[in-house]
């Protein structure tokens, strides 16, 4: 009615009114164009139900919805009442005030590996032992070993698989654990020309990066599947580790997967039009 009566601008209008011009521009997108991207988000937070709407967000973007922004998927997760995952307790830090580091960081992929054992136990009370493997740097996760017993032999077995599969690192970073620091191990790895980087005892946070790893990995896998064996905890834990790394976001690569398949766009031009 301002701008009809007295023939005022449009920028003169949304002044006064301390209104922005996009926003008066902005036009609400209809139910019926915006309910793709509604119902992908629904499924994405059914499906990852411990991710919240930047992850999911950042999962979408990956999967080819271009206008998947967090603002635009938070309003459809407050609408739709989506539930956040309760925070994670913090960790402690793995550098000083000063910036001085308390352990070897990563500066490029394959500079240093780190390993890790994850014990759980199966529908039956019997113990299945994961060992964990992942590069620091990229955040990839190399493999995962499900047995019941995983001694100093295995883990060599293992390690040496995924140099095959994935070349050779530097440093190997592991806790004091008897299959790490047995003899065999270590000559080994001498042999191949690898260093090993072992934190202080009583310290896991010092390999903060595998823990971490470890704690997404209980988080959003083992403990939420109940397992009636090795060969099945196997088979779910490579789907999983699959997922970790081509498709899942991780925050400290921007909400990109480690290592991501490469996908096209989809996009409607009906909802980039209305959304934009």
């Amino acid at each position: 009615m301002l701008m009809e009566r007295y023939s005022t601008s449009e920028r003169k209008a949304c002044a006064l009114a301390g209104l922005s011009r996009s926003s008066w521009r902005y036009e609400s997108p209809s139910r019926e164009v915006e309910a793709p991207f509604r119902a992908e988000v629904i499924r994405l937070a059914s499906q990852y139900g411990r991710y919240g709407y930047r992850m999911i967000a950042g999962l979408m973007r990956n999967g080819g919805w271009l206008l998947a922004t967090p603002d635009r998927v938070r309003r459809i997760w407050r609408e739709e009442g989506l539930k956040v995952p309760e925070k994670q307790p913090a960790r402690g830090r793995l550098w000083l005030n000063d910036g001085s580091c308390l352990r070897l960081r990563p500066t490029h992929a394959h500079h240093v590996w780190s390993v890790d054992f994850v014990l759980i136990r199966d529908a039956y009370g019997g113990k299945i032992r994961m060992l964990t493997m992942i590069d620091e740097y990229s955040r990839t996760c190399l493999a995962i070993h499900c047995a019941r017993r995983i001694g100093a032999d295995e883990v060599i077995e293992q390690l040496a698989q995924a140099m095959i599969d994935h070349g050779i690192p530097e440093y190997i970073r592991s806790d004091n654990g008897p299959e790490f620091i047995a003899h065999r191990l270590r000559h080994w790895l001498e042999r191949v020309g690898i260093k090993t980087a072992y934190i202080t005892p009583g310290s896991p946070w010092e390999n903060g990066y595998c823990e971490s790893f470890n704690g997404t990995l209980r988080n959003e896998l083992l403990n939420g599947d109940i397992f009636y064996g090795v060969r099945e905890a196997q088979v779910l834990v490579n789907q999983w580790v699959r997922h970790y790394n081509t498709t899942r976001p991780h925050s400290a690569l921007g909400y990109k997967p480690p290592a991501p398949e490469v996908k096209l766009p989809i996009v409607t031009q009906n909802l980039q039009n209305t959304m934009h």
